[in-house]
């Protein structure tokens, strides 16, 4: 049976650990650090997640500032609210929830966002930092898979990784992310011939396509290590973990896994955002 990458354990630890960080930041500055949420529409989904989001907040001792705009909104429009957080002295990081309805141009608002306050790791200037090994937030979802492999001591280097899905906020960077690690790495994408064959030659799979149980059990080769992105409404993954748990070297569960390291992430960037303003 291979070893349970438990997020949710780990960020349960890491939020103890905020608590901490936080009261320091509040003691020493008098400020708290605070995450501005922007939701335009009424996706049900993005709410949820900016809730929960939002929860995470409180749970740490930040604020969080909710701005809700409607589906009808601009590019234009949405710029401005941006804008205003950007030369708010009391918001230190801002979350554009993704996705934005379609008369958006989503990838300009993103990149609207001030470096210092991009702690959700959307923009171009923050992913191409990160790429080059410069500081930067890394966006969400990989550097939260980055962390739970360095809390289990999983040694990247020379492994081959194939990363299946390549979405700016989560194939590409977490490509960049473990070519960093000197994994060397190989990206997937709806185009790729031949996927079994060449997931079957990976040390470490990541599942980050979006669709329920893509990946087959049978392509992934024993004593792998299998990091599954995805979520779905039926509680599973993008990989088919059932025929894969007990011959892996380790794996990350879903739900449990990769989910509550993002959410994490999110709000351990937005409190290093606080401390270095």
């Amino acid at each position: 049976m291979g070893n349970i990458l438990d997020g949710k354990k780990v960020s349960q630890e890491t939020e103890e650990i905020l608590k901490i960080r936080v009261d320091k930041i509040k003691a020493r500055k008098g400020t708290v650090p605070t995450l501005a949420t922007i939701l335009v529409g009424d996706d049900p989904a993005s709410a949820t997640y900016v809730k929960m989001k939002g929860n995470a907040c409180e749970r740490v001792g930040m604020n969080s500032l909710k701005i809700e705009l409607p589906s009808s909104t601009s590019t234009e429009e949405l710029l401005k609210e941006i804008n205003k957080l950007n030369n708010d002295p009391e918001v230190s990081g801002i979350l554009l929830q993704h996705p934005v309805p379609n008369q958006i141009n989503e990838r300009a608002c993103f990149d609207a966002i001030n470096a210092e306050k991009d702690v959700d790791g959307v923009t171009c200037l923050g992913f191409g930092n990160m790429s080059m090994g410069e500081e930067a937030y890394g966006s969400c979802t990989p550097q939260g898979i980055m962390r739970l492999l360095d809390h289990y001591k999983i040694d990247l280097q020379g492994k081959h990784a194939v990363v299946i899905g390549r979405s700016p906020i989560l194939g590409k960077p977490m490509a960049m992310m473990l070519l960093n690690k000197n994994a060397t790495v190989t990206i997937c994408h709806s185009k790729t011939q031949n996927l079994d064959s060449i997931v079957k030659l990976a040390d470490l799979v990541v599942g980050a396509v979006g669709i329920p149980k893509f990946i087959k059990s049978d392509w992934i080769k024993d004593e792998a290590i299998v990091i599954d992105a995805g979520y779905h409404p039926e509680q599973c993954g993008d990989i088919d973990l059932d025929g894969v748990i007990h011959r892996c070297e380790a794996y990350t569960p879903v739900p449990g896994g990769v989910g509550p390291m993002t959410i994490n992430t999110l709000i351990l960037q937005t409190v290093e955002a606080c401390e270095r303003s």
